[in-house]
């Protein structure tokens, strides 16, 4: 439990075996769930929505989320509604696949497209959304949240999932499944049908090792990541080099542009306030870098507001009433966060907000870290011809942790955005339509925010994270996972009438 230290559980460590069982398993049910027809894989998903509509499905959901996570109540609420949102474009099924035809092309000859599946497809997850990207049975969604698109089962593809070790299996239990799905069961319960190969971070290897053996099913085709870097640059090397598609969401670094001349102070406080220090910091998505735009003592003003809008922020468990910022996700977490602000500080950079060293009552073995705010130009103006290398700056730390720079133009802005590797994401805040339009078009982040904060896009859209945030050319969500998750095949057929049999094309 991340807000008091407690222990909730032991996750078993997946050996060879219980890998080859889960592909096994995987590649059995591929047949069977991929004959399934369009309407009865979309009334599944439609039943699932159904389902998580209740209120007590969500409620239970969002308690496990807080418990192993330690987000509050209302950002593990935000996840199941948001996770709820995919299931339902999720259900899109029969429009998604269709492909295109053309008739005579000439005399006889037509041609037709399909998006058909890739068969066994593998994915390893990040403990941050432990259901927003989750399939759950829909017997009992309630049961297993693990990681992996819901997205790809209702395209026939079936799955094996590498949940994050952070993942309690206690509340799993068998249940009955649809034929031909794909369902979840831990992998030391019934061994004729385990799904999920839960461990550490020596599993993911092997996971990915199993892929290069000559027994894998010869229709295993994909491999999804959310994750550290490491482990993600590892699968997408070893996964691309065996001729696996692969798709990798790797770190991020997401900046917000202010314009101070024109912004809107007192929304523009409040949203960033809530997009850097939400969920203590602990998402894909969250804001941790803001380049101040003009005046230096401007700039010097905005972070005292930046400071009085955290400075009220309340820290503590999740479940509790009124709490703003949760714990993070281990006691490692915090010695990372708290390292990297002493570099920081050491490197030149001004803790305007310092939390470390936070307490709550009633908690005290909690893994705690306040709202931190450290500024890199206090009192001056950020050089664009110099590197930025403050570590604050350059690393991803995944805590409550804001850096706020100050530059003289909207160009400086845009350079210094532009500079960082990562590009999940980046916003701009102004009132003047003129300096936003520049800032969407030059800005090389793949997902801009115009006065939004966090420019996720709802799941009909895709999310475009690219540069060094994603190894692979296929987005997830949308669209894009369907063509990640599918492929094309075409048909091209020539039948004449009136000339005889056809013998040949």
């Amino acid at each position: 439990d991340p807000s008091s230290g407690s222990l909730l559980s032991r996750v078993p460590e997946s050996n060879d075996e219980d890998i080859g069982r889960a592909v096994s398993a995987a590649a059995a049910a591929f047949p069977s769930w991929s004959g399934t027809p369009v309407q009865a894989r979309q009334r599944l998903m439609l039943e699932y929505a159904h389902v998580l509509h209740k209120k007590e499905i969500r409620e239970e959901i969002a308690y496990w989320i807080t418990l192993e996570q330690g987000k509050t109540t209302a950002d593990a609420m935000g996840d199941v509604w948001r996770g709820l949102e995919v299931v339902e474009a999720a259900a899109r099924v029969g429009s998604d696949m269709m492909g295109d035809s053309l008739q005579n092309l000439s005399s006889g000859l037509d041609t037709v497209s399909y998006r058909v599946p890739l068969g066994v497809c593998v994915g390893v997850g990040g403990c941050d959304l432990l259901f927003r990207f989750s399939f759950l049975e829909v017997s009992n969604p309630r049961d297993a949240p693990y990681p992996t698109s819901p997205v790809q089962l209702p395209r026939h593809d079936s799955a094996v999932d590498g949940p994050p070790r952070r993942r309690r299996w206690e509340h799993v239990r068998p249940q009955a499944h649809r034929e031909g799905s794909v369902g979840v069961a831990p992998p030391y319960e019934d061994p004729a049908r385990p799904r999920v190969a839960p461990g550490g971070r020596q599993r993911r290897p092997r996971l990915e090792a199993r892929g290069r053996r000559a027994d894998h099913p010869p229709r295993g085709e994909g491999r999804v990541v959310r994750g550290i870097e490491r482990a993600g640059e590892y699968i997408h090397d070893v996964g691309s080099r065996h001729g696996k598609r692969v798709q990798a969401n790797l770190g991020a670094k997401n900046h917000a542009t202010v314009v101070m001349d024109d912004a809107d102070r007192e929304s523009t406080v409040r949203a960033i306030v809530g997009a850097a220090f939400g969920a203590a910091g602990q998402r894909c998505m969250a804001l941790s870098v803001v380049v101040l735009v003009g005046d230096a003592a401007a700039g010097k003003e905005w972070v005292d507001d930046l400071k009085a809008g955290a400075s009220g922020l309340k820290v503590g468990c999740g479940f509790d009433e009124g709490v703003d910022v949760g714990p993070l996700i281990s006691p490692e977490a915090v010695v990372r966060a708290e390292e990297i602000i002493a570099r920081s500080i050491d490197e030149g950079a001004e803790c305007v907000l310092d939390g470390r060293g936070a307490e709550v009552a009633g908690h005290g073995g909690g893994n705690w870290l306040g709202p931190t705010i450290l500024d890199l130009t206090p009192g001056g103006h950020y050089d664009p011809k110099e590197e930025i290398t403050n570590s604050a700056y350059t690393e991803e730390i995944f805590a409550p942790v804001l850096t706020v720079l100050t530059v003289p133009t909207l160009d400086d802005a845009i350079r210094v955005t532009n500079a960082n590797p990562y590009g999940n994401g980046a916003a701009v805040f102004t009132s003047d339509g003129a300096s936003a339009r520049r800032f969407q078009y030059e800005c090389e982040a793949g997902q801009v925010g115009i006065n939004v904060p966090v420019p996720v896009p709802l799941p009909f859209f895709s999310f475009t994270g690219n540069k060094a945030s994603i190894r692979g050319d296929v987005n997830f969500y949308g669209k894009s996972g369907v063509h990640f998750f599918t492929q094309l095949k075409t048909v091209t057929s020539n039948w004449q009438w009136g000339r005889g049999r056809i013998w040949a094309v």
